[in-house]
């Protein structure tokens, strides 16, 4: 996790801000789909290289 998303999530959770927690809970969920859907793309292109 980011830094920055990790420091934010502890500022809403002290604050007990619930929209801002859900807010940073969807970004997190879609930083990691994203990261991962890129590993995976980057993964099947290097598989299908010829040898």
């Amino acid at each position: 996790m980011p830094q920055w998303l990790c420091n934010q999530l502890m500022r809403a959770f002290y604050n007990k801000n619930r929209r801002q927690i859900r807010l940073l809970n969807d970004c997190w969920y879609f930083y990691r789909t994203r990261k991962n859907d890129s590993k995976t793309e980057t993964e099947s292109t290097t598989s299908q290289t010829p040898l």
